[in-house]
Formats: structure tokens, sequence, C-alpha cells
């Protein structure tokens, strides 16, 4: 694995690193930033075209143990260097340019003979830990895609990433705007959800198993009214204790389990994310 050592806070790719990190999403290059050797890993594991590898002197083997191809660009510089690039408090020696998945509509609500299609709707969610949270639920639970609606944090931001633990890389982000993501769920003869405190349908007593959307709403304002008025149903969750509401991110990965729990009881067996039995 050829390693090139730099020592300017100048160089090029660095820059470009520098840049990704303070502007999460795809830059001119299609490239999003990333930080740390486990993030890095999860990104090869899931396939992804890995642009530039940037690692601290001293930490090489980091890098080593990954295998990566022949051709991907590593550079090598002093950790004070590094640590000056990178956004977190305590930064890791590892980073990377990285390529992500084109992810379509298809994806999200493509073609479902053996399975129903479940989705997270997010209607202006800010909080990157839960956004991250929420991704990894998602894939946990067997979801198929999520939809990020305007207002909504990028998946990219630096704390999503570390959140998600790898999901990001792997479980379908479209971003669209209310209208588009509304339309193309009830073509897909998707049914809409939207998650509310009060005037709502238990969510054990709701169909989960069916094809649906979950709705989730801003942290502190939650579903946006009219935006709830369009859903095709209210749906909560039932809290017997002092607690009026939940986290967005605990809350959605309790619905998560519910639908895959109905599905798995309703299928007879465990459900993988293509809707096959394991």
């Amino acid at each position: 694995m050829p390693v090139r050592i730099i020592e300017s806070k100048q160089n090029a790719r660095l820059k470009e690193l520098r840049r990704a990190l303070a502007s999460p999403g795809r830059n001119e290059r299609g490239l999003v930033g990333i930080e740390g050797p486990n993030l890095l890993a999860e990104a090869v594991r899931a396939g992804l075209h890995i642009a530039c590898v940037f690692v601290a002197l001293g930490s090489e083997r980091l890098v080593e143990a990954l295998g990566l191809p022949e051709a991907v660009e590593v550079l090598a510089m002093p950790r004070e260097l590094l640590d000056a690039t990178l956004t977190t408090e305590t930064p890791q020696p590892v980073a990377a340019l990285v390529e992500p998945p084109d992810w379509t509509w298809a994806h999200v609500v493509g073609d479902r003979k053996e399975s129903a299609a479940l989705i997270v709707m997010l209607a202006g969610l800010q909080d990157p830990g839960n956004l991250g949270t929420i991704l990894r639920s998602a894939e946990a639970f067997g979801a198929d895609g999520v939809l990020s609606l305007e207002g909504t944090v990028s998946e990219w931001n630096s704390k999503a990433v570390r959140a998600s633990a790898g999901s990001v890389f792997r479980m379908p982000v479209l971003h669209a705007g209310e209208k588009e993501a509304m339309e193309r769920l009830r073509e897909a003869g998707v049914r809409i959800l939207a998650t509310t405190v009060q005037g709502a349908k238990l969510a054990d007593l709701v169909d989960l198993a069916e094809p649906v959307a979950l709705v989730i709403g801003n942290e502190g304002n939650g579903v946006p009214v009219d935006l709830a008025l369009k859903a095709d149903e209210a749906i909560t969750i039932p809290c017997p204790g002092p607690v009026e509401s939940l986290n967005a991110a605990v809350a959605t990965s309790v619905l998560l389990y519910e639908a895959a729990r109905q599905r798995t009881a309703k299928s007879g067996g465990p459900r993988d994310r293509r809707g096959g039995s394991r």
C-alpha cells in the first residue's frame, strides 16, 4: 500500500477533506468525509469507492489492516495536522473521502412481491445523533429506506455518520420534497402514518405489517400540522409512565420494532431486508 507523506495544511486533498466535513453532503467530486478506522472499515465492507485515506503518522497499521485496493490514495501526516482538519472533539487518527451510494426511488418503493414496504419519513429532524440512531434502527429492523424532507439534517453530518455505526452506508436515504414523497408513496400503495402524542391510534392496534411509512417530525414541534393532515392515519406509542413523549430516535426505534414484530408474526419467521426468511 503506497503511502505519501504530507506536511502542509495547504495540501489540496486535506483542504477537500476539511470542506467536506465542515459542509456535510456531496462535494464537487461527489464525495463525503468520514472519520475513524471503524467507519472506514464499514465503508469498505459496504463496497463504497474510497477516494482518499488520511492517516496520522504512526497509525498506518490501522489502514493496512483494511486491505484497501492498491489504487487508493493514502496520505500520512503529523497527528497535529490531521487533528486540526477534523471536526470531532477527540479526533481519531484516520479519515477518508468516500463516494456514497446513489440511492433511487426503486431502492425504497420498488417492486415488492415478497415483502411490504417499511419506510421512515423524516420531517424537519434536526439532531444528527437522532438521525444516525434512526438509520441504525431502520437497518436493524428491516426498513427499506428513509425519506429526508426539507429541513432535516444531512445524513453525512459527522455526528450522524458516527451514530449510524455504518448503517448510513447501507440504508437507502432519499431527499425529496413533501409533495413528491407523498405522491410516490401513494402510487406504491404505501399508507402514511403520522406520529403524534394525542388523538392517535395506539401502535399495537395499527396494522404495521402492511406497506407503511412512519412520519417522524422535528424534536421540538413534532410532525408539521399540514403534513399530519395529509397522512392516512395518526399513530402513537402508549406510555404508561408519567413521560409525555419519547425522544425522536427512541420513538422511531420502538415503532420499527413493533412493525418488525408484527411482520414476523404474520410471516411465521424472521424477515431480512429483502423480505426473505432466514
